[in-house]
């Protein structure tokens, strides 16, 4: 008889996706044995990586926090700080952090069909070691931690001062009085530049092309519920109507794009100062919601406009000379710091390797089974979030399913299930991520892959999808006991 593996599940990642499948497990299977693989010295994933000035998120906590431990400020958008603080107690109210294993960084994965199991090839340090588990759940997100994605801007060598990553912000860095350039149009860069305002002599935005910026009040109104609810209740129900709100917005935007393009800018011209114009610099050529929105909580790109200190410059870069940017239609950018805000490097389980029986995992040629599974990987669930909405919705739906698959298998007497493509030339592609974003892009061949329709399309929708992941049907799936299995990759 072959000896139990280690745990039960291994959780890859401490960040919010980990935080919420660890609570998920603990509370649905309290003498599962699980542990947390977490490659840096501190939890929070995105949110302790990022460092850079006025780091935030980009949708409202009420869906952004954990369904069991709800958002309790007044404030949607939070600092990045305060999403650690708050991280930090939910995992310690219920003693997620004591499952933790720090600086332990999984480098391969895999998978034997003869013994069920998964071995999993961790370092920490300079150490190697191996941890076996029956299932493994990668919460690492959807990029590379340590590689950004490379921009490639001419001349950008030869710059005489200081080239920044987002990504890598440096703790020395100081911009005081000087000009800074933030080149990119998307969340970072909208979020930089009015930090960064605060104390340059100018923070100039340079965008190939403009994107959607929405002014949110950064502060929940009470409600009638808040007052005559309890407080956790009442909790509950703002989260419900954030999820309600924003789904109608999207739905909206997609079904009605010409009335949003005009909601948009109406909204716009009433922020912007009158010394500048709305075209081309806030006109985007796509509609809302083919790429995602950005948010300033209170208005706060538009009040730094008004300040004079900060700008915003629409055109291409013909090259980067010592001094600044000489762009294509003749103007000159005179910088004294650049900051490639230009996107992530989309990269799926956290960097490791799999196999399945010595075989490689390549996941772009792989189907997503419920965006969750990879069509031949047993045992193995890949928590993505929404990109439509906040993360931690996809994320807990992927929970979900994971849960009742789990309990499936546990009722059944099962040791494995595995999701497989019976037909695939029958099946209509589609992208995984329903963006056209040029990081989105950037990953076409990285990334897995989805169909138009069927258990193989992408999630979109948090409530159809937290139903399917509880009640839906289980098709494509094989339900495998130990002797059984083919072992296909």
């Amino acid at each position: 008889m072959a000896n139990a593996p280690d745990f039960d599940v291994v959780i890859v990642g401490a960040g919010i996706s980990g935080i919420n499948t660890a609570y998920r497990i603990q509370s649905n299977f309290p003498r599962y044995r699980y542990c947390i693989l977490e490659a840096r010295d501190a939890i929070g994933g995105t949110w302790d990586l990022f460092k850079y000035p006025g780091i935030r998120s980009d949708s409202d906590l009420f869906t952004f926090g954990f369904q069991w431990y709800p958002w309790n400020r007044n404030n949607p958008i939070a600092t990045g700080e305060s999403i650690l603080e708050y991280l930090a107690e939910a995992s310690s109210k219920h003693g997620i952090d004591k499952n933790i294993r720090f600086k332990h960084k999984l480098q391969h994965a895999s998978w034997s069909t003869e013994y069920q199991e998964w071995t999993l090839s961790v370092t920490r340090g300079t150490k190697a070691t191996s941890i076996s588990s029956r299932f493994v759940v990668f919460g690492t997100g959807y990029y590379d931690y340590s590689t950004p994605l490379q921009a490639h801007i001419p001349g950008l060598d030869t710059f005489a001062g200081q080239v920044v990553h987002p990504q890598f912000w440096p703790s020395t860095l100081d911009y005081t009085d000087k000009k800074v350039v933030v080149i990119g149009s998307g969340a970072t860069a909208v979020t930089l530049v009015p930090k960064l305002a605060e104390k340059a002599k100018l923070a100039t935005m340079l965008q190939r092309s403009p994107t959607y910026i929405v002014a949110l009040p950064n502060r929940s109104a009470r409600s009638l519920v808040d007052y005559v609810l309890p407080r956790a209740v009442a909790l509950r129900l703002k989260r419900l109507r954030w999820i309600v709100t924003s789904r109608l917005l999207f739905l909206f935007c997609r079904a009605f794009p010409q009335s949003a393009r005009w909601l948009f800018r109406r909204g716009t011209l009433r922020l912007l100062p009158p010394t500048m114009s709305f075209d081309p610099h806030f006109n985007p050529a796509y509609d809302p919601w083919t790429q995602r929105l950005c948010v300033c909580p209170d208005g706060d790109f538009y009040k730094a406009l008004h300040t004079g200190r900060a700008d915003v410059v629409t055109g291409t870069i013909r090259t980067v000379t010592p001094a600044g940017i000489q762009l294509d239609a003749g103007g000159f950018l005179d910088a004294d710091v650049i900051v490639t805000a230009t996107g992530l490097k989309m990269q799926l389980g956290g960097g490791a390797t799999v196999d399945v029986d010595g075989r490689p995992v390549a996941p772009a040629d792989k189907f997503m089974w419920r965006g969750a599974m990879l069509q031949d990987v047993p045992n193995a669930f890949f928590v993505m979030g929404y990109t439509n909405a906040s993360w931690t919705l996809g994320a807990d739906a992927t929970a979900t399913l994971a849960v009742r698959l789990l309990r499936t298998l546990g009722r059944n007497g099962g040791t494995s299930v595995v999701p497989r493509v019976r037909n695939p030339e029958a099946l209509e592609l589609a992208p995984l991520m329903n963006l056209n974003s040029t990081y989105v892009k950037a990953a076409a061949g990285a990334m897995p892959k989805a169909a138009t329709g069927g258990v193989f399309a992408p999630r979109g929708n948090y409530l159809a999808d937290e139903f399917r992941a509880k009640y839906g049907g289980l098709d494509g799936l094989e339900w495998v006991r130990r002797g059984e299995g083919d072992g296909k990759a």
